[in-house]
């Protein structure tokens, strides 16, 4: 036990230290993206999926994870790329966001990193507006395109910021 809160320990002085961890992965090509590990609850391989009538496109279908069900987005296909095929070696990305669960199907995960903020950059301007990245950094050389994975969400499941009138 005392090495898994050592673990967490560590984690959470990552962001007084000004450095935060990537989760770094392929989607259907070579390129090599990333997300913020402090949303990611587990990677694995893909369970058995299965597939949901009148479904948004991009997603693939849903697992079932301990009790929980869970839809499954194919995040390569959710950002302009060619779609990924699930099958039973693929994995997933198991993530949290604004408390929503999900998991995002990935070509493969390559590895988790801690680097400094200073490392990390804006996307080029020259992007546009309808870009899905965050930031982008460079890992041995290679350039690494951090994904807006709440943008990806939310043109999936449309926030509902509506505000209820009446009293309370």
């Amino acid at each position: 036990m005392a090495g898994i809160l050592d673990s967490v320990d560590q984690r959470t002085q990552l962001v007084g230290e000004n450095r935060l961890e990537i989760l770094m992965f392929r989607l259907a090509g070579r390129q090599l993206f990333a997300i913020n590990v402090f949303k990611v609850q587990e990677v694995l391989q893909l369970p058995k999926l299965t597939l949901m009538p009148q479904r948004h496109s991009f997603v693939c279908g849903v697992v079932n994870l301990r009790g929980q069900t869970l839809p499954v987005i194919d995040l390569s296909q959710a950002i302009g790329m060619k779609p990924i095929a699930p099958g039973p070696n693929s994995t997933i990305i198991v993530t949290e966001y604004n408390r929503s669960v999900q998991a995002f199907l990935v070509g493969g995960v390559d590895r988790i990193i801690n680097m400094n903020w200073d490392a990390i950059m804006p996307p080029p301007t020259s992007a546009g507006r309808q870009h899905y990245l965050t930031a982008i950094t460079k890992v041995d050389d290679q350039l690494v395109e951090v994904i807006d994975v709440e943008k990806v969400l939310a043109e999936i499941v449309p926030y509902n910021a509506k505000v209820l009138s009446g009293s309370p």
